[in-house]
């Protein structure tokens, strides 16, 4: 493996910090005290091509891979994290998704849309009660013959209330376990009986859009199932092993901006009559965030090299997600330390790390989960895919 960038991902690397930085940094202060999620930088992103990685140029996609979209994410969350779900919500989750399992027309349809950023995507797992185990979810979509009848709710579901599609996975046999939950296309804007309400009380990630979803005898096309009836967890399964990649490379470019904040202030912050970071601590916490931040990133660059070259990557991604979210959280306990009072204010960035960082410990399979499937395929227990 040579991870030596060719000029065309560099290319791709700086168009991305400068869209970030232009674009997005002059608004965080301002988008996370309205807790506002800016529709249109989602667009901006598909103007870019910045949404269509590894979808076919004649869906819209930008015909690159896993790679260039790392790349190009990681600079974008370098800057807010938030934004990186934009990413996850409409290329690898639903554009994806409806490229591996969806007919011609429903791949017609509903990818380029999302992939040039003018669809708002999302997909729905999660119930109230139904978390890590995906296999326990309630929500019963009731075949009607002509159409399928859904009820039920879903929970914490990134973009719920501002998307205009979405995946959702629900019951279709009940008692079969995930032998009998299948996949759906919702076009929210034309589905009635369906409810959105937006969730305010989180910890962080305030201008990513978190939502619960009510569904009251829904009416969904028979043509707007995805994939074969009853395989809904293995598409859900083989989606989260893209996704996750947004998950891993987010927090891997969270544990950058902790460090490179930190070398920032450590050399501007003199005590005693010289730079914090003349101190052999502050050297020492610096160093573990160095070597925690080169990990973090290089694991996600292996993920995305077997995903590029058809390799069984489940195992690979899910270290780079697990590892990630211990260096970003590490990262930015470390930054408050290192920013001392300051690190504790709202004039420095150090909450908002410390906030985003901690989501990453349960979104899309929880540390616990992660180190299970990690074991697992190390073990033989189960295949790596």
């Amino acid at each position: 493996m040579d991870f030596a960038l060719t000029e065309d991902q560099q290319m791709i690397q700086d168009m991305a910090r400068n869209f970030a930085l232009k674009e997005i940094a002059p608004f965080i202060e301002q988008d996370e005290e309205n807790h506002f999620y800016r529709r249109e930088i989602l667009t901006k992103l598909g103007d870019l091509g910045l949404l269509g990685w590894s979808i076919p140029e004649e869906y819209g996609g930008n015909g690159m891979g896993w790679m260039e979209a790392v790349l190009a994410l990681y600079e974008i969350s370098k800057v807010h994290t938030s934004w990186r779900l934009s990413v996850s919500g409409n290329c690898w989750g639903p554009a994806m998704t409806i490229n591996q399992y969806g007919t011609e027309e429903q791949k017609q349809k509903y990818i380029p849309g999302l992939v040039a950023g003018t669809s708002v995507g999302s997909f729905a797992i999660t119930e109230a009660n139904t978390g890590s185990d995906v296999a326990s979810m309630k929500t019963f979509a009731e075949d009607k013959g002509d159409h399928w009848l859904i009820n039920g709710s879903k929970m914490w579901i990134s973009g719920g209330h501002t998307c205009d599609i979405g995946l959702l996975y629900a019951v279709t046999d009940k008692g079969a376990g995930a032998k009998g939950i299948s996949c759906f296309i919702i076009d929210y804007n034309n589905t009635s009986g369906v409810t959105r309400i937006p969730i305010h009380s989180k910890v962080g990630m305030w201008p990513a859009p978190t939502s619960e979803l009510v569904f009251e005898n829904a009416v969904v096309p028979k043509e707007n199932l995805l994939g074969p009836l009853n395989k809904g967890f293995q598409i859900c399964m083989w989606m989260l092993n893209n996704t996750r990649m947004g998950c891993a490379t987010g927090s891997a470019a969270l544990s950058a901006a902790c460090l490179e904040g930190s070398v920032q202030y450590a050399n501007e912050r003199t005590q005693f009559g010289k730079p914090i970071g003349k101190y052999q601590m502050i050297q020492a916490q610096l160093a573990e965030m160095k070597l925690e931040d080169e990990a973090a990133k290089y694991l996600v660059y292996h993920a995305a090299w077997l995903k590029d070259n058809n390799l069984p990557s489940q195992q690979a991604t899910s270290m780079a997600k697990l590892y990630g979210c211990m260096a970003a959280v590490h990262g930015a306990n470390m930054a408050m330390k290192i920013y001392g009072s300051y690190g504790y204010s709202t004039e420095y960035p150090c909450g908002r790390w410390l906030r985003d960082a901690k989501q990453f410990e349960t979104l899309e399979g929880t540390s616990n989960i992660h180190m299970q499937i990690i074991s697992g395929i190390e073990l033989g227990y189960q295949p790596n895919r």
